[in-house]
C-alpha cells in the first residue's frame, strides 16, 4: 500500500461527515479513467459529477493551467481580468444572451439568480417578489438555493426556510397557470432543463416554450439553471436549446472549466442590467485561473467536436442499454440526453454504487432508484462499450435478487 493510500483513513477523523464517501481514494486521472491509492483502475462515468468535461489530465488543458499558475492565479475584481471577456462574448455567442457574471460554483450562480429575480421584482414595485419553482428541483444547499430545492429530506433540520417560493410539479403548464393565478408577486420561473439530482427528469420540449410564452406575457423572468445539464452535455451548448428558446437568466458551472471551481450567470437583455455595482460579488469570481480554464474548455470542445460526440455516445449507450435491459424484469425506462443519462428501476438500488467501484466502475445513484451517468464529454465508443460490458451484468444480478 502506497503512503497515500496509507494515509487516507477511511472514518476521516478530522472531516466534517458531510458526505457518504465510498471506500476509495482517487489519486490519479487520464482520460475517462482514474487509479486509486492502491493502483485500481476505474472507468469514470461520472466525471465528477458532470465536472471533468474534458476527462482528466488533457493533453492541451493541462499545460495550458500550468502556464497560467506560473503567471497568475488570482488578482481581485477591483482589476479587469482579460480572460474573463473573452469566455463571457464565447457564452453570450453561444447562448444568445448578453452578459455574464463569474462566481465559483452552481449553488453560488443560483443564489445570484435568485437575487436578480428579487431585485427585478422590487425595482416593478413588488415588496414581497414570489418565484415558481419545482418538484424534485436541486439547487443547492445554502439557505436560499436550499428553499428553492423540492427535497424535504435535505431541507430537514434548516429551518425556518427562505419563503416566496411556489412549486409546481413538472411539465404541466396549467399547474403552473392555476398557482399563480390572480398572484402579483410573481417575478420569475426557476427549472432545470433535465433535472439531475431529481433522477433525470427532462422538461418537456412543448413545455418549455410554454414557459417562455407565459413568462413573456406576464412579464416573468425565465430562469433556467443549466448547472449539471449545460456545457454541452447533452449535445447542445445548453439543453434548453433543444426547444429553440433563449431564457432570461441562465446559471452555469460544473462542466464550465474541467474541474476548476467555477460558477456564472449569463443574462439576457431582461435582466442583464439588474445588477449594478455593490448588488452583488464574489471575491474569486472571475479569477484568472478559472478563466483561463474556462476559455480553454470551450475552445478545445469546438476544435474535438465534443457536443456532436455527447449526441452520438449518449445515442449509442441509450440504444444498447435499452436492448441489453429493454426485457429485465425491474428495468423501468431510459431517460436524458446525451451523455446525461439516467436509468430507471422500480426500486432503491444505491448499492449498485459500491459494485460498480469493486467493478472498476464509477457512477452514481441518485432518487433512489435511477443509476446515473455523466462520462466526459471525450468518451470514446469503446469505452461506452466497457461501461455497458461492465453495468449491463450488475444490474440484471441487482434485479435478480429479492426487491
Amino acid at each position: 500500500m502506497s503512503a497515500v493510500a496509507s494515509f487516507v483513513s477511511p472514518t476521516e477523523p478530522h472531516v466534517m461527515p458531510t458526505f457518504g464517501r465510498l471506500p476509495v481514494a482517487i489519486v490519479r486521472g487520464q482520460g475517462c479513467r482514474v487509479w486509486d491509492a492502491n493502483g485500481k483502475s476505474y472507468l469514470d462515468a461520472l466525471a465528477g459529477i458532470a465536472v471533468n468535461t474534458l476527462g482528466h489530465n488533457h493533453p492541451v488543458l493541462t499545460p495550458a493551467l500550468q502556464q497560467q499558475i506560473s503567471e497568475i492565479m488570482h488578482c481581485c475584481n477591483y482589476y479587469y481580468t482579460p480572460n474573463a471577456e473573452k469566455l463571457a462574448a464565447k457564452l453570450v455567442a453561444y447562448s444568445g444572451m448578453t452578459n455574464v457574471f463569474y462566481c465559483n460554483s452552481g449553488l453560488e450562480a443560483n443564489e445570484a439568480a435568485l437575487k436578480l429575480a428579487r431585485k427585478f421584482g422590487h425595482d416593478k414595485g413588488i415588496e414581497r417578489p414570489e418565484i415558481v419553482v419545482y418538484e424534485k428541483a436541486f439547487h443547492g444547499r445554502s439557505i436560499a438555493t436550499l428553499s428553492a430545492t423540492g427535497n424535504e429530506k435535505i431541507q430537514q433540520g434548516f429551518g425556518p426556510l427562505v419563503e416566496g417560493f411556489i412549486r409546481v410539479p413538472v411539465n404541466s403548464i396549467e399547474a403552473l397557470k392555476q398557482a399563480t393565478a390572480g398572484n402579483p408577486n410573481v417575478v420569475a420561473v426557476f427549472l432545470e432543463t433535465i433535472q439531475g439530482e431529481g433522477g433525470i427528469n427532462p422538461m418537456h420540449v412543448d413545455y418549455l416554450r410554454d414557459v417562455r410564452q407565459l413568462c413573456d406575457e406576464r412579464d416573468w423572468l425565465m430562469m433556467v439553471d443549466e448547472v449539471q445539464s449545460g456545457m454541452g452535455r447533452t449535445g447542445k451548448w445548453f439543453a434548453h436549446q433543444w426547444a429553440g428558446i433563449v431564457p432570461d437568466v441562465m446559471p452555469l458551472a460544473k462542466g464550465l472549466a474541467s474541474g476548476v471551481p467555477i460558477g456564472a450567470v449569463v443574462a439576457g437583455p431582461k435582466a442583464a442590467h439588474i445588477f449594478k455595482a455593490g448588488s452583488h460579488g464574489s471575491t474569486f469570481g472571475g479569477n484568472p485561473l478559472a478563466m483561463r480554464a474556462g476559455l480553454e474548455t470551450l475552445q478545445i470542445m469546438e476544435k474535438d467536436d465534443l457536443l456532436g460526440n455527447a449526441s452520438r455516445m449518449g445515442a449509442y449507450l441509450r440504444t444498447a442499454f435499452e436492448r441489453e435491459l429493454g426485457n429485465v424484469k425491474g428495468f423501468v425506462e431510459v431517460r436524458g440526453q446525451g451523455l446525461m443519462m439516467g436509468i430507471q428501476l422500480d426500486r432503491a438500488c444505491g448499492a449498485l454504487m459500491q459494485r460498480a467501484v469493486d467493478a472498476g466502475l464509477l457512477l452514481s445513484v441518485t432518487a433512489d432508484s435511477v443509476v446515473r451517468l455523466l462520462p466526459p464529454l471525450i468518451l470514446s465508443q469503446a469505452e461506452a462499450d466497457e461501461l455497458v460490458s461492465i453495468l449491463v451484468p450488475l444490474i440484471k444480478t441487482f434485479l435478480a435478487e429479492a426487491p
